[in-house]
């Protein structure tokens, strides 16, 4: 058992043992995620950013200009960037979230709705989920799933107005 691993057990029992101390340590991550996602539709995105892992992975699904992966906090902020000027006055609804595993492994999954008025001025509604892995309170993975085609189609019709970022190639390094 290494140093972490035995605070960790140590702080765990201070709370009624691993299973009382997981369903709190559960608690608390279900009320970070829940406040990442009103901060992002306040559009603070600077506050996700130190969220994240010194190695992460950041996955959107589809072939659109917000697909692709990302490593680095720094394309990480230019894609946050172009998702704001692409999906103006951004909201989400989160619709529910489940934790599960340690500190040292935590996996995360939040179901959302957005809405947005696009960088055309049209109305925007769209669903999906988020998968997160975590470990010591960093994300260390995220992947969006959504209705790509609905997105992509957004962009294509925004692309087809003059907007040319929404024809953009990803954000990817």
């Amino acid at each position: 058992m290494n140093q972490k691993t035995k605070l960790t057990t140590g702080a765990l029992a201070l709370f009624g043992g691993a299973a009382g101390g997981l369903h709190l340590y559960h608690r608390i991550v279900e009320r970070f995620v829940r406040e990442i996602f009103v901060q992002l539709s306040a559009g603070n995105y600077e506050y996700v950013l130190p969220q994240m892992a010194r190695r992460f992975e950041h996955f959107f699904s589809g072939t659109h200009p917000l697909g692709g992966r990302r490593h680095t906090s720094e394309s990480m902020r230019r894609w946050f960037e172009r998702l704001y000027r692409l999906n103006r006055q951004l909201r989400f609804e989160v619709l529910g979230v489940a934790v599960s595993g340690t500190p040292w492994n935590t996996f995360v999954v939040v179901e959302w709705i957005d809405r947005a008025t696009l960088a055309n001025g049209d109305d925007y509604l769209n669903q999906g989920v988020h998968f997160v892995r975590m470990s010591w309170g960093k994300v260390t993975s995220l992947h969006a799933y959504l209705d790509t085609q609905e997105f992509a189609a957004a962009c294509e019709k925004m692309a087809a107005q003059g907007i040319e970022e929404a024809a953009a190639a990803p954000i990817i390094d």
